[in-house]
């Protein structure tokens, strides 16, 4: 009976680990998904925002000492400003370009915030400050499994956050606005609708998540640096096409399935763990070639 109760109970964590972590890619990948619904574009400045927004908590803590609700706001602020420059900046003048032209752009743009994040902050690893509720030992004991208080937390504000998200997109003017610009630009302006304030409103959401993405990364894992938003970013954005790119639900789905796959297989197959971030790759390639519209997704008619 007790060698059946050990495997159970090391299932139970690292499923805990798993929920965990899916929470994150589907928080982050929400982001994604939003701006190519509505631009039909990949921000791949999206994972970046993610380290801004880090790096913002770590100074407004480290130098300021700002209570952390204070630093949580000014994270999530500033990030939704720097996500509107972005767009302002990198992508509008480009909106009528091809999408090559766009995608260059996109692309530049990370490696402007990945380089410049270099030179502002430095090379060096930083650790992350971490709330009191968070620190060392901080953990429930539930039976024979030890779960981390953050652990609890990410799927609690993952939900939260996906539940407004649908509430604005679904019940408010604005979200009706998102969507019909999302279904069609042209008709939408034809309607009166204001298309760039609405883009520029899609940015700043799909910031905001980034930037609690990014806090509740660090809080997960309390190593900061300037690259830090690289495979994270990649992940939940291969997490968005294998849900379903263009459809909320099915980013959540995707970053689910993907971080419960990836620590399971790492648990339970530990001779190939040094193969887990292939593991999303294998599945970005397999659902290109086998499902291109992705779990839920849908085709949808290629504008020229």
């Amino acid at each position: 009976m007790e060698a059946l109760r050990l495997p159970i109970a090391m299932f139970l964590q690292h499923l805990a680990n798993a929920i965990s972590l899916g929470s994150l890619y589907a928080l982050v990948a929400i982001g994604y998904t939003m701006v190519y619904g509505i631009l039909r574009l990949i921000n791949f400045a999206h994972g970046d925002l993610l380290m801004l927004a880090a790096y913002v908590v770590y100074y407004s803590q480290g130098m300021f000492h700002l209570p952390w609700p204070v630093s949580i706001s000014l994270s999530v602020v500033v990030t939704m400003c720097l996500g509107i420059v972005v767009e302002r900046a990198a992508y509008r003048p480009l909106r009528d370009s091809p999408r090559t032209t766009i995608l260059i752009s996109a692309i530049g743009v990370s490696f402007l915030v990945e380089n410049l994040g270099l030179v502002v902050f430095g090379g060096r690893p930083q650790s992350f400050p971490l709330p009191r509720f968070l620190d060392i030992g901080s953990a429930t004991q539930i039976g024979s499994v030890t779960v981390e208080n953050i652990t609890f937390a990410i799927p609690v504000v993952t939900l939260a956050l996906l539940y407004a998200l649908l509430y604005i997109v679904h019940k408010t003017k604005t979200g009706m606005a998102m969507r019909a610009v999302a279904r069609d630009v042209d008709t939408a302006r034809l309607m009166g609708i204001d298309v760039d304030r609405i883009i520029a409103t899609t940015f700043a959401l799909g910031s905001a998540l980034a930037a609690v993405g990014g806090i509740m990364w660090a809080m997960k894992f309390p190593q900061i640096n300037p690259l830090m938003g690289m495979m994270p970013g990649m992940k939940c954005f291969i997490a968005a096409v294998f849900g379903g790119i263009g459809n909320v639900s099915g980013a959540v789905a995707g970053g689910f399935i993907l971080g419960v796959a990836e620590i399971m297989i790492v648990a339970f197959l530990p001779a190939i763990s040094g193969y887990r971030d292939a593991f999303a790759f294998i599945i970005l390639i397999g659902t290109l070639l086998l499902r291109p519209t992705g779990l839920v997704g849908e085709k949808a008619a290629e504008k020229v």
